[in-house]
């Protein structure tokens, strides 16, 4: 039998998890009181418009979407949790006050998305200016293919390092290890479920918390895919004093939605077998999980199992892998 594959696919919160299925997600945190759990329909975005479900537009509305959903499963998973610190003895927030916990998450996550851009689009590009081999003079105002590339490919390499060095840095704190657990979590659950498994925490257990299909996956290959694109798209910039930092970084952000449509084909084509090809193209992703997944204990098992039986879709097959 052709091994199931499902588009079912979700992300780890602040002592939860969300899972995304063809027709609705569900969030469900672990409070003190017990399970919590938000259900919010959500369906593909080419179920609203043919056209957004073309070649290469996809990609780019699923990746706005998913994004748009991660957001609002974590922001409700922090509510949750400020809600908690209240006692019955202290007097109720004001109703303009309510939001202050959720505001100044969301300004540290903003102030998270400006750091990642700096520090994964902005800095490599700056300190490959800085060597001097990668520097026109006036007898050669344009650097040559070669140095082109050369150039582009360390900034890559330079990109690779600065993430992995972050992921490695923030695993060691207390808060992202169990986040990191819950991703595991996340990834036993779809892997009981894809082997045809009851979805029991017992049988969860005995399935690798590293899972071909991870968003760490999509990262990586987003990474590689923009090297190339912007190797090939330097080739015709060379009159417009390429050397200059400002004008490679922006052009950089501008070629992301691009990156992001041509990463999201990619991902969806060696998603669907495990031949050799597709396997080197996943190798990377699964080894960046080993840090950015950690085996989960029962409780965290229990959670991400309710969020996925909330989201299986009632039609057999409506979840199968390439139907998003």
């Amino acid at each position: 039998m052709k091994k199931f594959r499902t588009s079912i696919g979700g992300q780890a919160l602040l002592e939860g998890v969300m899972m995304r299925g063809p027709g609705k997600y569900a969030a469900v945190v672990r409070t003190p009181e017990g399970l919590r759990a938000k259900e919010e329909a959500a369906a593909y975005p080419k179920e609203r418009h043919r056209v957004l479900g073309w070649l290469f537009i996809r990609g780019v509305c699923n990746f706005v979407q998913s994004m748009s959903i991660g957001m609002k499963a974590l922001f409700w998973s922090a509510d949750q949790f400020a809600e908690e610190t209240d006692t019955p003895s202290e007097p109720q927030p004001k109703p303009e006050q309510k939001g202050l916990g959720k505001g100044l998450f969301a300004v540290s996550m903003l102030l998270a998305l400006v750091l990642v851009i700096g520090l994964f689009t902005l800095l490599p590009t700056f300190l490959s200016g800085l060597i001097p081999a990668f520097q026109a003079t006036e007898e050669a105002a344009e650097l040559p293919v070669h140095l082109n590339f050369l150039r582009n490919l360390f900034e890559t390499v330079l990109r690779l390092i600065i993430l992995l060095t972050y992921m490695i840095l923030v695993s060691q704190t207390k808060d992202i290890k169990r986040t990191f657990a819950y991703h595991g979590a996340e990834h036993k659950s779809i892997a009981c479920y894809e082997a045809g498994e009851a979805l029991t925490i017992e049988n969860a257990k005995r399935f690798s918390r590293f899972h071909p299909r991870c968003g760490t996956s999509f990262l990586l290959t987003v990474v590689l895919v923009s090297m190339v694109a912007f190797l090939l798209i330097s080739l015709p910039l060379q009159m417009l004093r390429w050397e200059n930092a400002f004008l490679r970084a922006g052009i950089r952000l501008a070629l992301l939605p691009f990156v992001v449509a041509i990463s999201y084909e990619v991902n969806r084509l060696v998603g669907r077998t495990d031949s050799i090809l597709s396997r080197a193209i996943r190798s990377p992703g699964l080894l960046m999980q080993r840090i950015t997944t950690r085996e989960p204990d029962d409780g965290m098992l229990e959670v991400a199992l309710d969020a996925l039986k909330r989201v299986v879709p009632a039609e057999e097959g409506k979840d199968t892998w390439g139907t998003e």
